[in-house]
């Protein structure tokens, strides 16, 4: 850890969309930054994010696209049973297109706008992913603007002075494990919650970790927070993780390998045949379309697994799927691949496939009762053949019957992107302690933040996650710049 300085007027902590979102805008603001990351590699979870929110965005207005932010922010707000802040949402939602167009002045290119499932045409997408956007565009950006940015560096520990504002913060370089304090005036936490910290999972959480798949860099360890809460700032919002619905679970590939898989979109994101290890439906399958419903739903199981039939297979293989996942398969897509993806899943024994000639084998194989699996989709193809699920309701166009064999089952396990939430922050992303008041010089950004989700992300107006990112990283480090002025 070899530092330029011993004072800085503010430190960032994360390379994430949030914690370089502040580092340009407090340098763009003529303040000395130093931004630090604990990995060998820069960018967290927020490499693998496909595009942003935003409403009135000049890329809207040139496709035409029109959504209210007043009903983006009272649908959003509904959805969290009121939990998220409607300021925070009001003063975001307000920022977004100013977001995109401050992005795009530093470099970053889009694709274009796009809904997700059922939701609005919220989603800008910015070409390379944010793989390009983070370590192509803003970062050289950072340090063109004299940031000093710092790999293999952890931060430890904050530190306050005699009236609780924040003096500096404690630095450990993780090849040596030697620490070293640095003053500062400010900090920014961008951490990116706490998804691979087990323990935290198991204590702050409902799930059953045991069938979670985070998907993300395995970063997201609950630094922030915990540094945090150890000066007294306030534990606020925690307990939800941003469930994408089904994923495969399988041992011998890291959690991300199966992302642009067509199997996996085909066996985890459509809207057909799903049942519990009794071998029953229980729920309108069509939930797909909200993601994070689907990762709810799964939940309410001990067990699931996705059933399909090769007449299904060889139809989304002509005719393109039901359902996508993100922008890695997109929804209508042509299944070209989804056969020799599952007949090698097949051969290599993957633990998540099952495959027979008949239900009843299937049924076996899968180890649920054959009689009850056997029923449920005599029953579901009766059902498909009326074009009316009396059951639950699922539309006429998503009951295709299974009647074409060989028939494949998919254990389903759960996908999580990350957590949001655990302390509590101001519209100005100040960090507020257990009284409600500002902790002086201190800021949390993105994932640390809570403010804009209750217990379930809501997928319906897509991007708003790493949107939130850069606009809250943009606004702590405006604010931060602020305060020490």
């Amino acid at each position: 850890m070899q530092l330029q300085k011993d004072k800085y007027d503010i430190v960032v902590v994360g390379t994430g969309a949030a914690g370089l979102a502040a580092a340009v805008e407090a340098a763009q603001n003529q303040a000395s930054v130093l931004l630090i990351e604990k990995g060998r590699h820069t960018g967290g979870s927020s490499n693998y994010t496909e595009g942003l929110f935003a409403v009135d965005s000049y890329l809207q207005k040139a496709a035409g696209i029109k959504v209210s932010g007043t009903a983006v922010l009272k649908e959003e707000v509904s959805y969290s049973k009121y939990r998220a802040d409607s300021r925070i949402w009001r003063q975001y939602i307000d920022a977004s297109a100013d977001t995109v167009a401050w992005l795009h002045d530093l470099g970053v290119e889009y694709e274009g706008v796009q809904a997700m499932g059922a939701g609005e045409a919220t989603w800008h997408i910015y070409k390379g992913m944010g793989q390009q956007v983070i370590n192509q565009v803003m970062l050289p950006k950072a340090q063109a603007l004299g940031v000093e940015v710092l790999t293999s560096t952890a931060a430890v520990g904050l530190k306050t002075d005699s009236t609780g504002a924040i003096s500096g913060i404690q630095l450990r370089d993780e090849a040596t494990q030697a620490t070293q304090t640095v003053a500062t005036k400010a900090v920014v936490l961008g951490t990116g919650g706490y998804l691979n910290n087990p323990q935290m999972m198991a204590e702050l959480t409902h799930y059953d970790t045991k069938r979670l798949i985070p998907v993300s860099s395995g970063k997201g360890t609950g630094d922030g927070l915990q540094m945090a809460w150890q000066i007294g700032a306030q534990q606020y919002g925690t307990g939800m993780a941003m469930l994408f619905g089904g994923y495969l679970r399988d041992p011998s590939q890291p959690p991300f390998a199966y992302m642009a898989s067509q199997m996996n979109a085909a066996a985890t994101c459509q809207p057909l045949l799903w049942v519990n290890e009794a071998g029953q439906r229980f729920v309108d399958e069509s939930v797909v379309y909200n993601f994070s419903y689907a990762g709810n739903a799964l939940y309410t199981q001990s067990k699931v697994f996705s059933v399909l039939d090769q007449g299904v297979i060889d139809r989304m293989a002509t005719q393109g799927n039901f359902m996508g996942l993100g922008v890695y398969v997109k929804r209508g897509q042509v299944m070209d691949k989804l056969q020799d993806e599952l007949d090698q899943a097949v051969q290599e024994q993957k633990p998540f496939i099952f495959k027979a000639d008949s239900i009843a084998q299937l049924a076996e194989k899968m180890g649920v009762p054959a009689e009850q699996l056997t029923t449920t989709v005599t029953t579901y193809n009766q059902a498909a053949a009326t074009g009316t699920d009396q059951l639950f309701g699922k539309p006429s166009k998503y009951m295709v019957p299974l009647q074409k064999g060989p028939y494949y089952g998919f254990a389903l396990a759960n996908g999580a992107f990350c957590t949001m939430g655990g302390l509590k922050v101001t519209p100005n992303n100040e960090v507020l302690d257990k009284n409600e008041q500002p902790i002086a010089g201190l800021y949390a950004a993105g994932n640390d933040a809570s403010g804009l989700a209750g217990d379930t992300y809501g997928p319906n107006m897509p991007g708003t996650c790493v949107g939130y990112a850069f606009y809250s990283g943009r606004n702590s480090g405006q604010h931060a710049v602020a305060y020490i002025k």
